[in-house]
């Protein structure tokens, strides 16, 4: 087996990917620190051809160093927009008929893999800060919350990689 080449991969350009079909999938970004993680969803979302980034509270927007850093380009390609208030933002999306699903630990919570997307239905995900998660309140607001199953000693994943479970596995369903 040989590994291809970039040239090789048949990956959409800028143009393309604005004007490509998108997945039913919004992302929001409630109160994230790390211009890291920030920068990973970015590429995520471009990977999944996400519909919309929102960046909320103290999420750090574009341009900046760190954010390019582990976003590589995609801040370019994938449609983004900052909000001060995540429960407002919520709120607003609901008016929409758009499905919010919080991305986090509760009770009551669907494990991700027996969450079954509904077709001509779009979700906005809502992960939370690294440390204290969705913020209660707009746990409260959400349609739904997911839970990612875990089987080890450790009670979180970090929010990119969150992120890049719950986005492939809807992904993946809503292609079938």
């Amino acid at each position: 087996m040989r590994k291809l080449k970039n040239s090789e991969l048949n990956r959409l350009n800028v143009e393309a990917f604005k004007a490509a079909k998108k997945t039913p999938i919004i992302i929001i970004l409630d109160n994230i620190r790390s211009l890291n993680n920030i920068g990973s969803v970015f590429r995520t979302s471009d990977a999944f051809l996400v519909k919309k980034i929102y960046l909320c509270g103290i999420t750090a927007t574009p341009p900046h160093k760190d954010i390019h850093k582990t976003a590589l380009g995609s801040t370019d390609t994938v449609a983004w927009e900052y909000v001060k208030n995540t429960l407002n933002l919520v709120e607003k999306l609901k008016t929409e008929n758009i499905k919010i699903c919080a991305i986090e630990q509760a009770e009551n919570a669907t494990m991700l893999n027996d969450f079954a997307p509904k077709p001509q239905t779009t979700y906005a995900l809502v992960f939370g800060n690294e440390v204290k998660g969705v913020s209660q309140n707009v746990v409260n607001a959400s349609d739904e919350v997911i839970e990612i199953p875990q089987f080890g000693t450790k009670h979180s994943l970090n929010i990119s990689v969150s992120c890049g479970v719950v986005v492939w596995d809807l992904f993946s369903k809503l292609r079938h």
